[in-house]
This record gives structure tokens, sequence and C-alpha cells, in this order.
């Protein structure tokens, strides 16, 4: 059984007035052993109840506690998860930590696969390692939402592209999760002459059933770095091949829409960008439920930009800010730039599409650039006054990149200040004029192919 050491106590919180210190290990609530993290958010929500404490020396303290509905106890514990975190047991033909070079850090390399880390962090799950057991718990906590790496709902092809005998058993219990009201979101990674084509035909067909729980799904084209040697080959998706996902994605989009009330499935907007079309109009996106996976995120930027600028009071210091984004967007902020320069006729605006020579040419989204790339391709040009990068470049919470590069390093490499864009196009305008104070730097777990993030500026 796992031990649940407790890590810190909130000062001044129920759990500090009882003198409960980091080290001592909760043993049980209630009398009832505590399985992981919601088993301890459950039992703790209520107004009355018995805790057993075992202190550093041995000792153990029975407490009983009077307290508000839901109130916080202030304790958090060493495994945040109380619990082992479950490694992903499959080998996807499309899985981007395979296909990353040696020598990067340890936790680059760990697959996670656990559905608590869905519900906590919105990461996506393959469901192959969760028993009967696991089902049951969602349900009876009801977890919410729960994100599923679907790739296809042919069960012959899901165990081909998971490389797992398992992979294909899985679609009884997202039947479960739906028809117990679990609020379901869903991916799908597209493989060229893979999923695609008659096979992406059926899995948009057969999401029907788990409707109107399944919320909605985003199709990302599978990312392929150069580091594929002795793994599945696959091709890289033409402007042609785009258009045609696009054309088949959109007719089920009006299906969903006219059966439903919402659009259901959506292309990320790399669909887009590669096909050389017109992004759609905010309404489409249903709310944005998917910006996680880039779906419209370039479209929700442009908004939130024009929003700014109406809101603005049109002043500002006349000079020049480089933004350096990945090939994909770069022709986007653009645009986004010569708005803004339309509004300040004295700010100019610089955008500069970095390649990405670490992971690969093919590999085109801003969260999967180097600090390295940034220091080859930008160092002895003219940046301006500052250059900016979008937060999903950088490390969640520090200012590292994926190589371990620090912001402050890359500064002093190019001898210009960097400013760091946070999430949205306001916080963009903001920082392009100088009017952010504070500059957070933010970034999520890779999810299986290219980027995620809740940093939306690519």
């Amino acid at each position: 059984m796992q031990k649940h050491v407790i890590g810190a106590v909130a000062e001044g919180s129920i759990a500090d007035e009882l003198e409960i210190e980091p080290g001592d290990e909760l043993v049980s609530i209630n009398g009832k052993t505590i399985e992981d993290v919601f088993d301890y958010h459950y039992l703790t929500n209520d107004e009355y109840l018995t805790m057993l404490v075992k202190k550093a020396d041995g000792e153990e303290w029975e407490l009983e506690i009077e307290k508000d509905l839901e109130e916080d106890l202030g304790i958090t514990f060493v495994n945040s998860l109380m619990d082992e975190y479950r490694s992903c047991r499959n080998k996807c033909m499309f899985c981007f930590i395979d296909q990353m070079p040696p020598g990067m850090r340890e936790t680059l390399y760990f697959k996670d696969d656990d559905s608590r880390l869905s519900f906590l962090q919105g990461n996506y799950v393959t469901l192959t390692n969760m028993s009967d057991h696991d089902i049951d718990r969602i349900i009876y906590y009801h977890l919410a939402p729960i994100n599923i790496s679907f790739h296809t709902t042919n069960p012959e092809l899901r165990c081909k592209m998971l490389h797992n005998r398992f992979a294909g058993d899985v679609f009884d219990k997202i039947r479960r999760l739906a028809d117990a009201g679990i609020e379901l979101n869903g991916q799908i990674v597209l493989c060229k002459g893979i999923n695609d084509g008659q096979e992406l035909e059926r899995t948009l067909k057969d999401f029907e059933v788990y409707m109107p729980s399944l919320q909605s799904v985003s199709i990302v084209p599978v990312g392929l770095t150069k580091y594929r040697e002795g793994l599945y080959p696959l091709e890289p998706f033409t402007t042609e091949d785009a258009k045609t996902v696009i054309d088949q994605v959109e007719r089920w989009q009006q299906y969903y829409m006219e059966k439903t009330g919402t659009h259901r499935v959506h292309c990320s907007d790399e669909w887009y960008l590669l096909a050389g079309r017109e992004l759609p109009q905010g309404d489409r996106y249903d709310g944005y439920p998917q910006l996680e996976n880039g779906v419209g995120m370039l479209s929700l930027l442009e908004e939130e930009v024009q929003e700014a600028l109406k809101e603005s009071d049109k002043t500002a210091e006349a000079g020049t800010v480089t933004i350096a984004t990945g090939y994909l967007a770069a022709p986007w902020i653009k645009k986004l730039a010569e708005k803004i320069m339309t509004v300040y006729d004295g700010v100019k605006i610089e955008v500069m599409a970095i390649r990405n020579d670490f992971f690969g040419e093919k590999i085109t989204v801003s969260g999967l650039i180097t600090g390295q790339d940034l220091k080859k391709q930008l160092q002895g040009k003219a940046l301006g006054e500052r250059l900016i990068l979008p937060c999903n470049m950088l490390r969640a919470g520090e200012n590292v990149f994926l190589d371990d590069m620090t912001v402050e390093q890359l500064e002093q490499a190019l001898g210009t200040p960097i400013a760091v864009a946070d999430a949205g196009g306001g916080d963009l305008v903001k920082t392009i004029l100088h009017r952010n104070k504070v500059e957070k730097h933010k970034r999520r777990q890779l999810y299986e192919q290219t980027d995620s993030s809740n940093c939306r500026t690519s």
C-alpha cells in the first residue's frame, strides 16, 4: 500500500492548528484507507471527519475534525496523486516521445497514461491500463472531463496503431462512461494511410453512439521528427491531403450541428494552415473546448487581439520589437502584427519564423522550438528593443526551454532583452507595447504528437 506522506502544511490552516507536520503519514479517514487523491478529496469534503495520522516517531494520532463543508485542510502530499503514476503500456506508431533524441532531461521520456491526470491536468489517455475498478471509481466520483485518445474506433486498427493487443478492448469502458453521463473529450492523431480516409469516416460516424457525453474531438496531424530510425514508416501530410481532411471533417461538423446543436469534431489549426485555407470563425469552435490541442487557437488569438485594440488608449512609445515563432503560425502572427502596427504608427513589429533544426524541419509548431535553435538563427540579427517569445516554448512554471537553455542564457547570447508573452491576444498586445509588469513563464507536458500547453501564442 502506498504511504501518504505529508509534504507541506499551509500556515494557519486546519492541519496547522492540529499540529500536523511535513513528514507525518495519513493512515485513514473515517476508518477508510486512501487509495489516491480522489479518495482524499471526497472523504475530506464532509463537515465532520476522523483522521488517523502517524507521526514521524511512530505515534498515531486520531483527530476529530469539525469544519465547513468542502473546506480544505491545508495539506499537500509528497506524491500529489497519492499513488504511483501510471506509465503508458503502448508502443504507438506515432508516439512523439519515441522520436526524441537521447540526452534530454529524464522527465521528458516518461510516458504517462493515467486517467487521474486526465481529470487533474487535462492529459489525454488511451484507457488501455484501466481496469473495471478504475471505471467504477470515475463513475462513483463523477470525475469529468475524461480526455481520451481514440485515434480510431476500429478495434483491430487500434491494436495495430498502439501496438497493444488489448487496445481494441476499451470501447465497452468508454460506453460505460458515456452512459453514466461522464463528460468526454477525444483526440485523433491522424496518420497518413493508416487511420485517415475511410477509417476516419468510420470513426467520425461511430462517435455518435457516445453522444451527448462526448463533447468534442480534435483531429491533429501526426508530428514527425528526424529521429525515426527503426520506427514505423510514416509520411507527412501534403497540402492536398489537408484539404481532403478538412472537407471530410466539415461535412461531419454539419451533420452533428444539425443533429446535436454543436459541431463536435474539429480540425486543429495545422490543417487549415497546411491547406492554405482561412481558419473558421470563432462560433464554429463551440466555445473552444480543444484549445490545448491547437483547435481554434489562432482564431481566438485574433479575436482577443482585435478586442484589445478596441479597448486600448492608442498611445505607445515608438520602437521595434521582434516576435519569434514557429513556421506554421508565422504568417498568421504577421497578419496580427500588421493590425497592431496600423493602430500604433510608431511601433514596428518584425516576425521571424524559426526553423526546427533540433527535431527536424517537419516540426513547425512553436512549442517544440529549443533555445539552441533560437540562438543559432537569431544571433547577429537586428532584433530591435526586445525579443518576444510565446510562453509555450518554456517548461511549466519555469523559464527553461526543452533543451534546458534558460531565457537568461539566450538573452545574454543575443544581447537583447527578452519578453515572454503569456496566453491570450490581450497579453500579446500588452507585451508588444511593453505594458506587462509581470511576465509569466508557463509550459505543460507534450501530448503524443506535437505540443500542448496553456499558452495559445503559436
